[in-house]
């Protein structure tokens, strides 16, 4: 098991609903950014990786638990590592927390699937080694 990527998360307006929680989808979007955040800082910038190898990631599965909401002003700490990977997609665990006074709250977790596509045909095809080895 990898040791988590850490992406800290600040709720504005914008990510709450009516009833002033986190609108559950935007938990996507949070996880969305993590894993772009931690791809970036082992190197891979997907619109580089995009034009030089002519490839990029998809994704193609979600699976989310929710277990308790964030609410605006909250900072979260939200987490992405590879839980398996394979030649043409791989799953990612992410996590969001809050910690508040002291204590870690896990507040959503789930899995996503990615999967690498000829940008231009968007048909499916192996992932680079070197983004393999990146990742592990």
């Amino acid at each position: 098991m990898t040791t988590p990527f850490v992406f800290p998360i600040r709720i504005y307006w914008e990510d709450t609903d009516a009833g002033g929680i986190v609108f559950y989808a935007n938990y996507l979007k949070f996880f969305e950014r993590a894993r772009t955040e931690w791809l970036r800082s082992l190197g891979i910038q997907q619109q580089v990786l995009k034009e030089e190898s002519g490839g990029m990631f998809v994704v193609s599965e979600t699976q989310i638990k929710y277990f308790s909401p964030a609410r605006l002003d909250d900072l979260l700490e939200v987490t992405a590592r590879t839980a398996e990977a394979g030649r043409a997609s791989l799953v990612l665990a992410q996590q969001a927390w809050l910690t508040l006074d002291g204590e870690r709250k896990l507040l959503a977790e789930g899995t996503i699937r990615i999967g690498w596509v000829d940008s231009n045909t968007l048909k499916p095809g192996r992932i680079p080694a070197a983004i393999l080895e990146a990742l592990q």
